[in-house]
């Protein structure tokens, strides 16, 4: 993964979902060769039995032939996606200028920098959600990836999720440093990019509604943020209003 340019992730990820490759391998490799290149991992996949043949591919204007690759099972597939969460925390983790601007864009209400910051952040990951997964699911794992972002890079913020407060369950709340700031945030999931808006929309709606601020003005918290974040694939849009 730490090797992987933007073409290898993709391709890793077409993999995750169920597709196939077409690679030339080298069966012949020594251990010192290995890391000579990224296409030497494709061969390493493949004889250690992380890939499988399934068929093969006459390569053009050549006598070689190119095999089609795939995740074997279900088994080797969760290999893959755990090592994808492992590599995609020490990418975040690392990357501390992005996550400084997406906490103060946070605190000071800008919406596209959020935006943007979560879209930098999300360019870089390899999808690891089924398209035919149902909707909740997306949406639990979006909700689940900015929790994590949240929480790895403010360490003095008191965040909670899923925490009872008015007439239901806030997404995330967050209590900052300063003892009078409270944000609330509704994570929704749409399934084409032109909901994103409207997604937006219904989570902002739903945080009044809820009135999922209430948990905060229990703390005397009583300058609101909230935030309506839709995702989409890798994108998102934000929507926030001060209560």
């Amino acid at each position: 993964m730490d090797k992987a340019d933007q073409t290898t992730r993709d391709e890793i990820e077409k993999l995750v979902a169920g597709g196939f490759v077409e690679k030339q391998l080298r069966l012949d490799l020594t251990y010192d060769e290995i890391d000579n290149t990224i296409d030497n991992l494709w061969s390493v996949l493949f004889t250690t039995g992380y890939l499988t043949k399934i068929g093969e591919v006459k390569v053009p204007d050549s006598e070689s032939y190119a095999y089609k690759l795939v995740i074997p099972n279900k088994e080797v597939r969760e290999v893959f996606i755990l090592q994808i969460q492992e590599w995609f925390k020490a990418v975040v983790a690392k990357d501390d200028d992005t996550m400084k601007l997406l906490s103060r864009a946070i605190l000071d209400k800008d919406e596209k920098q959020i935006a943007r910051q979560l879209n930098i952040v999300m360019s870089r990951m390899i999808s690891i959600l089924d398209t035919k997964a149902p909707d909740a699911m997306k949406e639990n794992f979006y909700h689940g990836l900015l929790l994590g972002l949240l929480r790895g890079s403010n360490p003095d913020w008191l965040i909670k999720s899923n925490r009872e407060s008015g007439d239901g369950f806030s997404d995330i709340l967050i209590m900052p440093e300063d003892p009078d700031a409270g944000i609330v945030i509704e994570v929704k999931y749409a399934k084409e990019m032109k909901e994103l808006d409207a997604a937006c929309e219904a989570a902002i709606t739903q945080i009044k509604d809820k009135r999922y601020d209430e948990a905060l003005r229990d703390e005397d918290r009583c300058d609101i943020l909230a935030y309506g974040i839709a995702f989409c694939r890798k994108r998102c849009r934000v929507v926030g209003e001060k209560f």
